[in-house]
């Protein structure tokens, strides 16, 4: 006995991606479908490589082929990825940059470049193509998150054009300040020339094809932000914090910026770091030394996704000191960050499936 394909698709029209309200056939997730006497195989196409729900709807997809009850049949479900966008086609910069997210903070010394830089490995590790931007101008972070603090990139001429080739390491392409100029050097620019050199790190690097390029924003509001939005559609923000109150404060004017009616970038979610601290001989003990739920609190309240919470272990600092981002490390902590980036991923996909195309942002001021 062969089973019919409209039959196959039937049941599989059962199978619902809860992320996105609609089953898996109509959401066109079924690809390279092939019946024979002996076998059914098949590929669902997620829309992230670091999709969380992965093995549920591999067991669902499973559980649905079963329930037509052909013995002796091999079942052979593919998992592959397609990772959503929704790029404007004719926005000239970037065009092979599938989703631009700005990890910002509304205060310095919340772990932003550690959270950026570890968000980045866990999802290049997942089987994401990754950048980042470093975009703190003032104080560059990422060349020292990442080891490469004495690399430079090279430049190289494709089509009559000058390309920075931007540094890549640990999978995720990168390009800072930092790799420009000595460590011990002060960056004592106006707000214009900062803006100028973030620019160019958009328009003059050679990005290639990738599905998330995260910015790493400096703390505050600035000419930086500014700039960004007004550059390229940026496809979401994502705010870190810590559970302290004036951390806190500073992360509410970070999430009003972008919700702000002539900006309106989607904020993506919420990052609680520093959530707790436990001791390395301790593993299972909590201090929360910074308040508790803080970055929680603020997510409900702004009715925004709380991505996850980074707890306080000496090896997050020594990883960042010795150039190698924690999430590298089978460890306790390495597993937070690729929840993070799990999650950040879905809300990414989300967003990308039920809101509007993103538009550079025009502000007169």
């Amino acid at each position: 006995m062969v089973v019919k394909e409209d039959d196959v698709l039937k049941v599989l029209s059962n199978v619902m991606d809860p992320d996105l309200g609609q089953d898996l056939v109509s959401l066109g997730m079924i690809k390279d479908l092939v019946i024979s006497e002996t076998k059914i195989a098949f590929s669902v196409v997620l829309t992230t490589p670091a999709c969380p729900l992965k093995e549920m709807l591999r067991k669902d997809c499973l559980m649905a082929i079963e329930s037509l009850g052909i013995p002796d049949v091999d079942i052979e479900i593919n998992m592959s990825s397609s990772v959503t966008s929704t790029r404007m086609e004719n926005i000239p910069l970037l065009p092979n940059v599938k989703n631009l997210i700005a990890v910002a903070s509304g205060k310095g010394g919340v772990g932003k470049s550690t959270v950026t830089s570890n968000l980045a490995v866990a999802l290049a590790k997942s089987g994401a193509t990754v950048g980042i931007i470093d975009a703190d101008i003032f104080g560059p972070s990422i060349p020292t998150m990442f080891g490469c603090e004495d690399e430079q990139p090279t430049v190289k001429n494709i089509e009559e054009k000058s390309w920075i080739i931007p540094i890549e390491k640990y999978g995720v392409k990168l390009i800072s300040i930092g790799f420009l100029s000595p460590a011990e050097n002060a960056i004592v620019w106006r707000g214009p020339m900062a803006s100028s050199a973030l620019k160019q790190f958009i328009s003059d690097t050679n990005w290639g094809d990738l599905d998330y390029l995260l910015f790493d924003l400096p703390p505050g509001t600035s000419d930086i932000h500014l700039t960004l939005v007004q550059t390229i559609p940026v496809t979401g923000a994502v705010i870190v914090t810590t559970p302290q109150k004036v951390a806190l404060a500073d992360a509410i004017k970070g999430v009003a910026m972008f919700k702000q009616p002539q900006i309106n970038v989607p904020v993506l979610g919420i990052i609680e770091n520093m959530a707790y601290f436990t001791p390395e001989e301790l593993p299972n003990n909590k201090y929360y030394i910074f308040g508790q739920d803080g970055g929680k609190h603020l997510a409900e309240k702004n009715n925004i996704p709380f991505l996850g919470e980074i707890p306080i272990v000496q090896r997050i600092r020594e990883s960042g000191d010795l150039g190698e981002p924690v999430v590298l490390k089978d460890e306790i902590t390495a597993e937070a960050f690729m929840k993070l980036a799990q999650n950040l991923a879905q809300q990414v996909a989300i967003r990308n499936a039920t809101q509007e195309k993103t538009k550079v942002v025009e502000v007169n001021q």
